[in-house]
């Protein structure tokens, strides 16, 4: 069972950056593929970015370019760098894991407002 902990959302403002982190439980973090998603209101979830257990990156377009997924396997987390925001990247950022089951984070808020 792996738990996932989201932290870093705040109020940015327009061209602003932000840190996510999202601190998982377990020691087998290193072995795990890991994801952000994102979820504006009345929007579906979508994928933001994925990051492999060898550390092979992945992005949407909508981010690429601006957003930065990392992990420090030492800590057992998993970051989002956020740069060049956008109004419409405000959302409820979500960290993802499949191991046998889905596991997701509780989500962190992020708005992007002046």
């Amino acid at each position: 069972q792996v738990q996932l902990v989201e932290s870093g959302g705040d109020l940015v403002q327009p061209g602003g950056s932000q840190r996510l982190s999202c601190a998982a439980s377990g020691t087998i973090f290193r072995l795990l593929n890991m994801a952000w998603y994102r979820q504006a209101p009345g929007k579906q979830r979508e994928l933001v970015a994925t990051i492999t257990s060898l550390r092979s990156t992945n992005y949407a377009d909508s981010v690429k370019g601006r957003f930065t997924i990392s992990r420090d396997n030492a800590k057992n987390t998993l970051y989002l760098q956020m740069n060049s925001l956008k109004p419409e990247d405000t959302a409820v950022y979500y960290c993802y894991t499949k191991l046998n089951n889905d596991y997701w984070g509780q989500g962190t808020q992020v708005t992007v407002s002046s």
